[in-house]
């Protein structure tokens, strides 16, 4: 186990053993405790005191299934408080193969200087001058990587974006085919990779310094065990591996809680033709991939290639959260525009979310007609260009409801809302209004419990208690570097007992059941202590006004919970 600290400022590298404080610490649970332990609260987010840290899951470099996620984290220069960015591809894989737990990003380089901090297969750490990639897109400067490093190298890197510090800048990260098409998107990450003056993060796949497994027998068999769950599973080993994430698409549209036009409607008009069974007819149809290996270990294959008429690839993968924010937001029915978005988005190095809401703020604002496919893509490409408009949109959706003085944005606590509209998926407001990160996708998403019929998505009755517990539970998962898409196989049932036999085995650990919510209550409390001494009060754990006034059609209602209900979901933490 050990922890690289490279200080952009002196260009000095330090390899240190990893402190006592953070051992049997991975992932989100690393960055977050490391980040409030390490980051003077106040500081300036894009400012020398703050520290970029990337930190693969401590079952991440193990034989074990779905295990390659790895956590950016940071203070946000979006919200402007704590910050764990998730993204999948293969660096964690990498890293964790060479015994790495973490790489901290400290200091500053001097304004317009880059360099790539590069992980030899001995895990030996040097930074290297790539002057000449400044401004340089995300997959001509993978493509250029890989052509010098070979093509068994893991890529974390920022686009134009990310240098020009743009608080919806996110790093890509490269795919088991070696694309940048996997992103830590959300919260701006991107933009303290480039202030700190770092294009990219270059790891090399063949690393044999892997930390050891306590009890390696114990391990394979709870790993078979682990891979059954999740091969048995209806969501892993059904509707993902057919239909991707873009699965969702028809089911939320037909609860009436996918937010469209600005979250004006619960419901996009012409939603069937940007459906999951309609994408998947169409990549069939053009001889593309519907299902696809994208991470390292990956056995869900929820991931896809978009290829346009001609065959021609686009983008991988077409994910349900882009397909809301580029479409249902903007107003937009065709897939192949999507596609081509998604990929701007990539190739550009921001968030599709905060992307596509920025951009139907400005839509909802009057700035240009809602559903026009010419003039989204022409305004995501001002992002690129570095334009003033360029400029206001890559400042996030709030940003640009102060510019056009339109007060209908959806976010929380900066970070926009993801594609469960809240008034109509009560539950997933709540998770929205006090996860300590902003709104999420992730955190504590409630869409499984509404499609398995256990919680009425439009009653309160269950719903602070469900979002606190899956936010507890998701915050310990983010710790190993499972999946979000496999660990629902795994939190009940043989599935839950396996994966912790796994952790037990990797760890040496006689942990029980309770110590794993035990474990995401510990990064949960250290991310709201960060926020509590940055600024944030109750006050920030609140949604949009018109959440609470606008009634949301089909369904015509509105968010319901008092603040003092939202403010009992963390009350006894």
């Amino acid at each position: 186990m050990k922890i690289i600290r490279v200080n952009m400022t002196d260009k000095k590298v330090v390899v240190e053993d990893v402190p006592k404080d953070y051992q049997a610490l991975g992932g989100r649970g690393l960055t977050s405790i490391m980040i409030n332990t390490e980051v003077p609260p106040t500081c300036d987010p894009l400012g020398p005191e703050n520290k970029l840290i990337f930190a693969p899951g401590f079952l991440s470099g193990t034989s074990l299934v779905n295990t390659s996620r790895i956590s950016v984290g940071a203070k946000s220069p979006l919200t402007g408080g704590i910050k764990e960015s998730n993204a999948g591809g293969t660096c964690a894989a990498a890293l964790g193969h060479l015994g790495i737990t973490a790489i901290v990003i400290e200091g500053h380089a001097p304004q317009g200087e880059l360099s790539f901090l590069r992980i030899d297969e001995n895990g030996q750490a040097s930074l290297v001058p790539a002057q000449t990639y400044q401004g340089v897109r995300t997959y001509e400067l993978t493509e250029n990587i890989l052509g010098v490093y070979g093509k068994k190298t893991s890529v974390m890197c920022i686009g134009p974006a990310g240098e020009q510090r743009l608080p919806v800048a996110s790093v890509q990260s490269s795919d088991v085919d070696g694309r940048p098409c996997r992103a830590a998107g959300r919260g701006g990450m991107g933009a303290v990779m480039g202030a700190k003056g770092l294009k990219a993060l270059i790891v090399d796949q063949g690393g044999k310094s892997a930390d050891a497994i306590a009890d390696p027998e114990a391990f394979k068999e709870a790993s078979r065990a682990v891979a059954k769950a999740v091969r048995e599973h209806p969501m892993s080993g059904g509707m993902m591996p057919s239909l991707g994430t873009a699965g969702l698409v028809a089911p939320v549209n037909s609860m009436g809680a996918f937010p469209s036009y600005n979250a004006r409607k619960g419901v996009l008009e012409g939603w069937e033709k940007i459906s999951g069974e309609a994408m998947a007819d169409l990549i069939k149809k053009r001889g593309g991939k519907t299902t696809h290996v994208g991470c390292s270990q990956c056995i869900v294959r929820c991931s896809n290639e978009f290829v346009d008429k001609d065959g021609k690839y686009v983008t991988s993968s077409l994910e349900y959260e882009t397909i809301w924010s580029l479409g249902g937001m903007t107003g937009v029915e065709d897939l192949d525009t999507i596609a081509r978005l998604d990929r701007l988005c990539d190739d550009i190095g921001v968030d599709t979310m905060s992307t596509g809401v920025a951009v139907a703020v400005a839509l909802d604002a009057g700035h240009k007609p809602f559903g026009d496919p010419e003039a989204v893509i022409s305004m995501v490409e001002e992002i690129g260009q570095n334009t003033g408009f360029g400029k206001i949109l890559g400042n996030g959706p709030l940003a640009v409801g102060k510019h056009f003085n339109h007060s209908r944005v959806p976010v929380v606590k900066g970070q926009s809302i993801a594609a469960y509209d809240p008034r109509a998926m009560v539950g997933n407001g709540v998770t929205y209004a006090t996860c300590p990160m902003g709104a999420d996708h992730t955190a504590g998403n409630l869409v499984g419990e509404y499609l398995d019929k256990k919680l009425n998505p439009l009653n309160k009755e269950g719903q602070v208690e469900t979002s606190r517990n899956l936010q507890i539970g998701i915050a310990a998962v983010d710790c190993t570097g499972m999946c979000f898409m496999a660990s629902a196989a795994l939190v009940e049932g043989d599935g839950a007992d396996a994966f912790l036999k796994a952790i037990n085995a990797k760890m040496g650990t006689q942990l029980n059941p309770d110590d794993i919510p035990a474990m995401g209550i510990r990064v949960i409390k250290a991310e709201k202590e960060f926020n509590a001494k940055a600024g944030f009060t109750e006050k920030d754990d609140r949604l949009p006004d018109f959440f609470y006034k606008e009634p949301l059609p089909p369904h015509n209602t509105v968010f319901p919970f008092s603040d003092q209900e939202i403010d009992s979901t963390f009350a006894k933490l």
